[in-house]
């Protein structure tokens, strides 16, 4: 009875276990994004930009921080666009090289960096953005100026390590709203 018993677990465990395993890959939480209203900043800074109701708009508050700094914030992707202010004093040039520089030190870790000039000549607004691709820092750089009396600067960061395969829907979504922001940009004097 007992060799009975032990072929019949035997046959059991040989029978049973006939499908082949195959493990899934990894994979990344499915992200849902919200619709895309925007508003008009705050018009007691210097200047004035459209950015989307999902966001938040707060003073830069590190202790380098100058005037009229600011960051927008989309909490839900943990994200931030760092917006930094420069009055221009015969010194465009040197602000335009070192937001050159700015994006163009993450490409140590970028896989290629794409440049868009933009020109709105009608509210004297000219600049760059750097599309970073890849697992560097940041994604989205960004320079506005009027050539003479102002210069804004913006990088997007995410609070987490840098995963182009996890971030990319998100840059991609985000990196509309900067468009949003460069084409609706003024001066406010």
């Amino acid at each position: 009875m007992k060799n009975i018993l032990f072929l019949g677990i035997i046959f059991f465990f040989i029978t049973s276990c006939s499908e082949t395993y195959t493990p899934k890959p990894p994979a990344y939480f499915r992200i849902s994004f919200p619709e895309k209203i925007y508003q008009f900043s705050d018009s007691t800074i210097p200047y004035s930009f459209e950015y989307p109701q999902y966001a938040t708009i707060v003073n830069d508050t590190d202790k380098n921080a100058e005037p009229y700094w600011i960051n927008i914030s989309f909490p839900q992707f943990n994200g931030k666009i760092h917006i930094s202010y420069k009055k221009v004093d015969n010194n465009v040039f040197k602000f335009i090289d070192d937001a050159h520089t700015m994006a163009y030190k993450h490409s140590v870790k970028a896989d290629a960096i794409g440049e868009s000039v933009f020109e709105n000549a009608n509210n004297k607004v000219f600049g760059t953005m750097y599309s970073i691709e890849g697992n560097a820092a940041s994604s989205i750089q960004f320079y506005l100026t009027d050539s003479v009396k102002h210069f804004v600067r913006g990088a997007l960061y995410f609070n987490n390590i840098p995963n182009k395969d996890s971030i990319a829907p998100v840059v991609d979504f985000i990196e509309e709203d900067v468009i949003r922001l460069i084409d609706s940009f003024h001066w406010n004097d």
